[in-house]
């Protein structure tokens, strides 16, 4: 699946990568696909919290060694 919306967050920390997260899906039209690539390890945990939390759909996250990927869908 190709995202429709990118997020860079390497290097930061928590809570940044899911700030980053949500200022982007409080932008985009319900349905977008936005995928955030992190290096922190407490995005694990944050990224679908976050996603249960606020009703959207966390679609696939993956760890490259040590670099968190997550597609998650608006809802």
């Amino acid at each position: 699946m190709k995202p429709d919306v990118e997020i860079d967050a390497k290097g930061l920390l928590c809570p940044l990568p899911v700030l980053r997260l949500r200022k982007a899906l409080e932008a985009a039209a319900p349905g977008t696909l936005v995928q955030l690539v992190a290096t922190d390890g407490a995005s694990w945990i944050d990224v679908p919290h976050f996603c249960a939390q606020c009703g959207h759909e966390l679609v696939e996250a993956e760890d490259w060694e040590g670099v968190k990927v997550y597609l998650v869908r608006k809802g």
